[in-house]
């Protein structure tokens, strides 16, 4: 009995460290360490110092604070604003659902946005678009990612289910932003009236959700046997990587009307879409090709001998390898496709990026007021940015690409 419990205890995982063997470790691990931290420290702690005192006490968030309808949604009409809450708690409603079915990650989103509603809410500030009805909404969200939380936990939800509804939200609401011609209840709204974080997010999701597939296409069309599939892939990809972004912005905004019949005329928005999508499609797809070339061949061989089909073997075999191999690389070209997605603003699109610039140019007192303006906005892009890493992290951890390096 003895043996047993002294081979349990000599098993048993290492407690974690405290917070000051964790400083020991990181910060005092050897003289030059040590000397580095004794003489950074107070260098550190006079920058933060400086800069907290100038955003709480220094810092004019005018030009931020007037307008926080205008950052999130531009120029919608504001009578029609029950269709954004209405799409933005279908996404609560199935945070909390995801949240209750897997947990990890999801629940530190789900808590975290929250905890940003719940702020704003009891705001103790007096502003004309932030009524009293506007605070049951954000505190109703609140509830309503609690339900989804019960109901994901409660009630065995197909995952393929809840992957489903994750797709069907964007596509719902896209057309209940959009309208009906014929309808009173949902009248159209044209998408020169979209802005803000509202077209930033659709330009985002929509050019991540379409443009991966289409870079897998090329991926393989590019490893083709086919010599006309091979070289049409091969000349879209260098051709649309050999020229930046904003040549693609145009092309699409400007010179594809003179190769469409002068009836027809696609939404200026959409152009945008196609522009940000093919251009992401171009370097997703060498990401993609680069994840196939380390699959071993070893591999397909041995699906062949099994008797699976080449579709099969492409679907069970190949991809989830290869995809499993470059997962940081393609985590990485999304991010950038969201922080590109300010580049529309040169094509007369009011992104979150325009809105601000229109504020800033609207009256001259925001001009000296940029700056504040600028910091915030790049605060913002931060935290989706870094939202997106964590996520791919998470991924990478949980599928072992990280043991491998």
């Amino acid at each position: 009995m003895a043996s047993s419990e002294l081979e349990q205890e000599e098993i048993r995982p290492p407690q974690p460290p405290g917070f000051l063997q964790w400083i020991r470790e990181n910060l005092f691990s050897s003289i030059f360490n040590s000397v580095l931290t004794v003489v950074l420290l107070p260098v550190v702690v006079f920058i933060i110092y400086q800069v907290l005192v100038w955003v709480l006490f220094q810092a004019n968030w005018k030009a931020v604070t007037q307008f926080p309808l205008l950052y999130t949604v531009g120029q919608y009409p504001r009578d029609q604003l029950w269709r954004v809450g209405f799409i933005f708690s279908g996404m609560i409603l199935m945070l909390g659902i995801s949240w209750g079915r897997w947990g990890g990650l999801l629940r530190s989103i789900t808590l975290a946005a929250g905890g940003l509603l719940l702020v704003v809410a009891i705001l103790p500030v007096q502003h004309a678009e932030l009524t009293l009805n506007m605070r049951l909404y954000l505190v109703s969200n609140i509830a309503l990612a609690l339900v989804g939380y019960l109901i994901g936990k409660k009630i065995p939800i197909k995952s393929y289910l809840i992957f489903a509804a994750w797709f069907l939200i964007p596509i719902i609401g896209v057309i209940l932003l959009a309208g009906f011609e014929s309808s009173t209840l949902i009248p159209p709204v044209q998408t020169t009236q979209w802005g803000g974080l509202l077209v930033t997010f659709l330009l985002a999701a929509g050019g991540i959700v379409l443009s991966f597939p289409l870079g897998v296409a090329l991926a393989f069309g590019r490893r083709s046997s086919l010599p006309v599939v091979s070289a049409f892939s091969t000349v879209f990809i260098e051709v649309i990587r050999g020229v930046p972004l904003v040549t693609i912005l145009f092309m699409f905004s400007i010179i594809l009307a003179l190769f469409l019949p002068a009836e027809s005329r696609i939404d200026r928005l959409v152009r945008a879409l196609m522009a940000v999508t093919v251009f992401s499609a171009a370097y997703s797809a060498e990401n993609v090709r680069g994840g196939l070339q380390s699959v071993p061949l070893g591999q397909i061989e041995a699906a062949k001998a099994l008797g699976m089909s080449n579709f099969k073997t492409t679907i069970f075999i190949v991809l989830p390898q290869a995809l499993r191999a470059v997962l940081p690389a393609i985590v990485g070209q999304f991010i950038s496709l969201f922080k590109d997605t300010t580049l529309v603003v040169i094509i007369g699109i009011n992104d979150f990026l325009g809105i601000g610039r229109s504020i800033i140019n609207s009256d001259p007192e925001f001009v000296q007021l940029r700056t504040e303006v600028y910091l915030f906005m790049a605060l913002v892009y931060w935290i989706f940015s870094y939202l997106m890493s964590l996520a791919s992290r998470r991924i990478e951890s949980a599928m072992g690409v990280e043991s491998n390096l």
